[in-house]
């Protein structure tokens, strides 16, 4: 990840996005599945930031293939491909715990973006 004079927030629409990167912000991005359903965040210094709409509201896509063209589209070449499922099976007694972003990251898939 590269130093920049840009700090995101917790949230980053896709026209900061590109702004950012155009002046030396290189982060780790994530596309989390959740049942189908796909957010992108990008994990950097500051913190973690998930791509938002004008509004503020976190963009939702169906499939990967729009996450690709777009972020492709920005210079990003790859991210990591999460899932955010159940830590633990309550039926039989299987003691679980949320992973940690860090766990997340390590334990994804490596997605191309170009």
């Amino acid at each position: 990840m590269a130093t920049t004079d840009f700090s995101p927030g917790d949230r980053i629409t896709y026209k900061q996005l590109s702004h950012a990167l155009a002046h030396g912000f290189s982060p780790i991005v994530e596309v989390e599945s959740q049942d189908g359903i796909y957010t992108v965040r990008f994990h950097h210094a500051s913190g973690v930031s998930t791509l938002t709409d004008k509004a503020g509201n976190t963009c939702t896509y169906l499939g990967t293939g729009e996450i690709r063209e777009r972020l492709g589209e920005l210079g990003l070449t790859h991210g990591v491909l999460t899932w955010d499922d159940q830590c633990g099976d309550e039926m039989i007694g299987v003691p679980g715990h949320a992973m940690t972003p860090e766990e997340r990251l390590t334990h994804g898939t490596r997605i191309a973006f170009r």
